[in-house]
C-alpha cells in the first residue's frame, strides 16, 4: 500500500524543519528536511552510520572532525560514520537540505 503523508509536522514550534523516521511509515530511510535561518544550525553530534547531505538552497559551513567544508545549494555531502560533525547556516537567506540517514530509525549522540 502507498503511503502520502501531507503537512508532516515540524520538530518543534521554533523550526521549520522535518524530522521523518522511516519506522513509522513502513520506510527504510530516515531523513531531516532541514530549513534553516542564518546562523541556525545543529549541535556536534555523530552516528553510527554515514550521514548524507543534500544541499537544495543556501551556503553552510560543515565541521566532520577536524574537517571544514563549505557546501552550496547542489552539493552532496557524505561524513562517515562514528565522526562527530555538525553544519551551520552561514549564508544570507535559508539553508535547505535533505539529511538522509540510512536506517529505519535516525540514531544520534550529541558530542
Amino acid at each position: 500500500m502507498t503511503t502520502i503523508l501531507r503537512s508532516f509536522p515540524t520538530i518543534s514550534e521554533k523550526s521549520r524543519t522535518i524530522r521523518f523516521e522511516g519506522r513509522d511509515h513502513g520506510s527504510p530511510v530516515s531523513f531531516f528536511l532541514v530549513d534553516n535561518d542564518p546562523g541556525k544550525g545543529s549541535d556536534l553530534h555523530m552516528h553510527p552510520y554515514p550521514e548524507t547531505w543534500v544541499l537544495r538552497a543556501g551556503t553552510a559551513e560543515f565541521t566532520v572532525g577536524d574537517e571544514k567544508i563549505v557546501g552550496t545549494a547542489g552539493d552532496i555531502i557524505v561524513a562517515p560514520a562514528n565522526v562527530p560533525h555538525r553544519y551551520i547556516n552561514t549564508g544570507t537567506g535559508p539553508l535547505q537540505m535533505v539529511c538522509i540517514h540510512p536506517g529505519d530509525q535516525i540514531v544520534q549522540d550529541l558530542v
